[in-house]
Parts: structure tokens; C-alpha cells; sequence
């Protein structure tokens, strides 16, 4: 039952839906996106009648809009019910605004001309977009390259860019992987100028951009007194803003990645995001074979050996590069880039077959005991840590492995 604003809804239609979605007990927002999987499902706003009663100064909205290729949804609680759904729309303007700046697909876009002009001479862009690229460059350094902003020459030779995904050449993927890399990118912090060392190199800000949006939405929301709210981009990334009335926080369920109709993990979010990289996002198969559109900038090729990785983080910033980060490393390559994070958690979901080591190790990274292990659900081993809680199963094809470190 979300709620899309188009352009020839009023105000007083729009204020009739408010108070009737005000009125229902429970409430499952299901978010969709056109290009990435719905891979979280939101169990939020399932109160109890007596919560309603006992917060009655907090009006209730839910509402929904088309933007960076994807659904943006928002369920927020605010104590002036005539201003929420300017607010809220506000907070959707927000995510078109970050569109029209970091778009690669509008060629009017900032980011379009840095693709164009970079390699003919250094391109000046506004502090904003200059310190989020540098931002993003410092997560491929820290990530040794995993995580990398460059790699839409190789999206493009794996179809990947405006199509459904094939295998190119060998000489295709020798020529686009001699455009990717960092250090084809020199940055300017003085002038705030961006250059290309060579012709043929771009930047897509597509792995990071959707959740920078939600950590605006989530300022604007805060600077408007919003009590608490849920924002979803495409449901490959959500922040839990404060909790909803008479809740502890917003409960977050994370779809098997198998199995789309199941539930493979509910977590608890609070002034945090959580966000998902998957396989099945977007991928084709081709001599036996599946191919992911998450590449793996050093090998240029699609990563493989992860099913997702799920990230809870204290952005939706950060949780969306270290989503693609953690899956290019695997659950073994990544420990020791988690060790040196603080307040990060990363689920790994891993092929049943895959050869695993065992979960002690992670444990470690929070000098913790290690957890047993047991088919019901799980208490974190810190009362400041996010709630998890893993859905028994003994038939399931994937295994879990948890690295958190930094609390």
C-alpha cells in the first residue's frame, strides 16, 4: 500500500491517504527497485492499537517516488501532521537533486562531464560532488581496490551498462580493464578539479551513490524534527531513523538469496543503515555458469563465491560501499579490512558447499567468546550491538558467516 506521488495528486489527496494508512494496524512495506532486487522486506509498523493510543501526538506518513532508478520509500512519524507530507516530499527532491548530480546515464548531469572532459583537461565540479568522489576513492584504497568508482568500462564489456549481461572478447575485456583502476584518477582538493590520465576512463557512482541520498534524506528529516523514520532506497539500502512508537527500533527482514519467498535474517535498525549486495540482483548465466554485475575491478571480472553480503554500518554511505567491497573479498579476504573498521557488521550468505572456516575467528574481531552454535536465534554478544536474528533452517543451501568489529 505505498503511496506514490505523482504530479496531478493535491494536497488533499494526499492528506486523505495519510490519515487512512494512519488508521491501519499492520503495515508490510515491500520496496521495488527497476534495477536492483528487492532484498530487504520491512516489518515496521506493525503496532499494537495501544501504541497508537499512547502516541497520538505523532502523525504517521508513508509515502514513495521513482528516483535514481529506483523506488524511494519513507515511513515517517512527525508531530505536525499538516507539515509531514511537505517534509516528506521534501526529503524526495533531496534524492532527485543527488540524481541530477551524479547521474552517468543524464548526459546534463556534473558527473557526465567529468566522463566527457576529464581526460582532455581537469574538470572543476562543486565541493560537493569533489569530496564525495574523493571519499569514494578513499574506500578503494582502503579496500585495496576492491571497492572501485572506475569500473564502468568494465560494466559496459559485460553488458551490464543498459543491457541484460554477456561475456565479451578477450581483447574486449583486456581494453576495458586498461581504463579501471584509482590511480587513473588524479583529484585537486584546492581547485576541487577531477582529471583523467588517459582517454576511455569514467566514473559510475552507481555503487555508492543511492545510499549517500538516504544519508541526506536522513539530515533533511533530522534538521525538520522528524521523530523517527525509515528510508529505503530501492531496498538495497536502509537507515532506521530513531524507533517507531513503541517499538525499540525498526525490524528489517533480509530475503534468503535463494529462495526470494523466504526470510533468511531479521535485524534491528536504530539510527543505523543496512544495506545488500546480491548475485541475483542483476546476472546472467552462460556455459553453466552465473555472472553477477558486481565485478571485481582487479580481475575484471564478475565476483563469485558469494551468494549476498549484508552490511550494517553507521551510514548509508559507508554500508553501501562496503557491501560491494566485502562481496569482491569474500568472507576470508574481508576480515581483515573489517578488523580496522569501527561499528561494522557484515553478513556473509555463502554457497552450502563452499568450504567455510569456522565462525570463531569473527568473534575474535570483537573479543568476543565464540558463538555457539544453534538453530534458534541468536543474542548479539554486545547490548549496543544491532539485534539479529537468523531464521532456523535446516535445509537451506547457503551458510552464514558474521564479522562485526569496532563496538
Amino acid at each position: 500500500m505505498s503511496f506514490v506521488r505523482g504530479p496531478g495528486t493535491s494536497d488533499q489527496e494526499r492528506t486523505k491517504h495519510q490519515e487512512q494508512r494512519t488508521k491501519d494496524v499492520q503495515v508490510v512495506v515491500t520496496p521495488r527497485c527497476a534495477s536492483t532486487f528487492a532484498a530487504l522486506w520491512l516489518a515496521t509498523a506493525l503496532l499494537p492499537r495501544t501504541a497508537a493510543v499512547q502516541h497520538q501526538h505523532l502523525a504517521r506518513l508513508e509515502a514513495s517516488r521513482i528516483s535514481m532508478a529506483c523506488e524511494y520509500a519513507i515511513e515517517a512519524y512527525g508531530p505536525d501532521r499538516d507539515r509531514l507530507p511537505r517534509i516528506v516530499d521534501e526529503a524526495f527532491d533531496e534524492v532527485d537533486r543527488i540524481d541530477r548530480l551524479m547521474s552517468h546515464y543524464n548526459a546534463k548531469s556534473p558527473l557526465s562531464r567529468v566522463n566527457r572532459e576529464a581526460a582532455q583537461h581537469p574538470v572543476a565540479v562543486e565541493p560537493e560532488l569533489f569530496d564525495f568522489i574523493a571519499d569514494a576513492m578513499r574506500y578503494h584504497r582502503d579496500s585495496g581496490g576492491a571497492f572501485d568508482i572506475t569500473v564502468g568500462p568494465l560494466m559496459k564489456a559485460w553488458g551490464f551498462f543498459r543491457g541484460e549481461g554477456r561475456v565479451p572478447a578477450d581483447g574486449e575485456l583486456a581494453a576495458a580493464r586498461h581504463h579501471v583502476g584509482g590511480a587513473h584518477v588524479m583529484l585537486n582538493p584546492i581547485s576541487k578539479t577531477i582529471g583523467f590520465d588517459e582517454p576511455g576512463v569514467e566514473l559510475d557512482l552507481g555503487g555508492i551513490a543511492k545510499g549517500y541520498a538516504v544519508d541526506r534524506v536522513v539530515g533533511l528529516l533530522r534538521r525538520r524534527q522528524i521523530a523517527a523514520a525509515l528510508v529505503s532506497a530501492g531496498g538495497s539500502t536502509i537507515y532506521g531513523l530513531g524507533a517507531p512508537p513503541g517499538r525499540d527500533g525498526w525490524d528489517v527482514m533480509i530475503q534468503d538469496p535463494i529462495d526470494p519467498r523466504r526470510v533468511a535474517l531479521t535485524v534491528q535498525l536504530k539510527d543505523r543503515a543496512l544495506s545488500v549486495a546480491g548475485s541475483s540482483e542483476k546476472s546472467f548465466e552462460a556455459g553453466g555458469l552465473t555472472y553477477s554485475h558486481i565485478m571485481d575491478p582487479r580481475t575484471g571480472r564478475p565476483a563469485q563465491g558469494v551468494l549476498s553480503v549484508a552490511v550494517l554500518a553507521s551510514s548509508g554511505t559507508a554500508g553501501d560501499a562496503l557491501d560491494d567491497a566485502f562481496f569482491v573479498l569474500g568472507s576470508e579476504g574481508s576480515r581483515g579490512y573489517v578488523s580496522q573498521l569501527r561499528d561494522i557488521e557484515a553478513f556473509f550468505f555463502l554457497p552450502a558447499s563452499a568450504h567455510l572456516k569456522s565462525e570463531r575467528a569473527s568473534a575474535r574481531l570483537a573479543n568476543q567468546p565464540p558463538p555457539r552454535r544453534r538453530r534458534s536465534a541468536e543474542a548479539p554478544a554486545k547490548a549496543e550491538a544491532p539485534k539479529a536474528r537468523r531464521r532456523p533452517d535446516a535445509n537451506r543451501r547457503w551458510t552464514l558467516v558474521h564479522l562485526r568489529a569496532g563496538f
